[in-house]
């Protein structure tokens, strides 16, 4: 974390990049759960705070600077721990994990790409002077 106004969005993209990295370890996990007996699919929660941090007047600028980083960061949370499609107790299929994993990649790469977009805004404004 930077702390400084100049690196809001950037500190918000980096939590949320984080957040990606940290999902796609717990889908990496679930599928190679796949076979145990009992093993019940695990994920993050994320999106929810943030869109929670982000409620409020004002414009975008002004809510990613009011977010405090802390409320937004993710939770590893166990998914229908007491539903599950199989007779050995296990709730992961491999299907719905490997379009998460694919979405995932997708949402990583963009936070990424945001990120380096920030970067290069700032190294504009800073140039231009």
């Amino acid at each position: 974390m930077i702390n400084s106004d100049l690196f809001n969005y950037v500190n918000v993209l980096n939590k949320a990049a984080d957040a990606m990295w940290t999902r796609g370890q717990l889908l990496a996990n679930n599928l190679a759960n796949v076979s145990t007996p009992g093993y019940k699919r695990q994920d993050i929660e994320f999106q929810t705070y943030l869109a929670n941090a982000l409620k409020g007047p004002g414009n975008l600028d002004q809510k990613v600077a009011g977010i405090d980083l802390k409320s937004i960061a993710s939770t590893v949370y166990t998914d229908n721990s007491s539903l599950s499609y199989r007779l050995d107790g296990n709730n992961v299929d491999i299907d719905t994990e490997s379009a998460k994993v694919a979405e995932n990649q997708i949402n990583h790469s963009a936070m990424l790409e945001a990120m380096s977009h920030e970067f290069s805004r700032i190294r504009t404004a800073l140039s231009n002077n």
